[in-house]
């Protein structure tokens, strides 16, 4: 009967050390945040994704996540302007497209250099379609977009690449002569790796 005791509280006190360093886990476990990374065969670019803008954030993790952008490429380079990628530019992708989102403009929120924006046709109500997106490659910004197109993420690694694709050869309607096929996957890091890895430091 002592042995039946004595290896019950051993049994017991194992399971209390394993339920509180599993309680400790779960309080140190540190907060991840989702980083964007366009994959070309230039390189790689990663994007901070706004939380102003939960909805086209959250789309575009959605979309990414199910490889939908990985059927695309960037199909239209203009320098000192954009460059887009995803869906082109057609009635097929934008009229009754499922991936329309209403507008979330935010005025701190613009076309700056490196900025990730969604595309749109010339619908009324400024309704970005998600299967579209573009990035700002003009140093001074695109400030005449801003409140017209929306802009929910911005580079913080991998502006070797956007200058790369920024100058490829183009045909007169902005296609680049070999094609730039694109994937999108999406990373979670802690905001002690952003700082390490990209340099990029969260104001919280």
């Amino acid at each position: 009967m002592k042995f039946l005791v004595y290896f019950g509280l051993i049994a017991v006190s194992i399971l209390g050390q394993a339920c509180i360093k599993k309680e400790h886990q779960e309080i140190v476990k540190e907060k991840q945040y989702p980083i964007a990374v366009v994959h070309t065969d230039l390189g790689k670019m990663y994007f901070w994704l706004f939380d102003e803008t939960p909805n086209h954030k959250v789309k575009f993790i959605e979309l990414a996540n199910s490889k939908v952008y990985d059927e695309y490429s960037f199909n239209r380079v203009v320098r000192n302007f954009v460059i887009q990628g995803g869906c082109p530019d057609s009635v097929k992708y934008f009229e009754n497209s499922p991936y329309l989102l209403d507008p979330e403009f935010v005025d701190s929120i613009g076309h700056t250099y490196g900025a990730l924006g969604m595309g749109r046709d010339d619908n009324p109500k400024k309704q970005s379609n998600a299967c579209q997106f573009y990035i700002v490659n003009r140093e001074q910004g695109l400030p005449q977009l801003d409140g017209n197109y929306m802009i929910f993420g911005k580079l913080i690694k991998g502006v070797e690449v956007l200058e790369a694709i920024e100058k490829v050869p183009t045909d007169n309607t902005d296609t680049p002569i070999d094609k730039i096929p694109l994937s999108v996957t999406i990373l979670h890091l802690t905001k002690a790796q952003l700082l390490a890895d990209f340099g990029f430091a969260l104001n919280e």
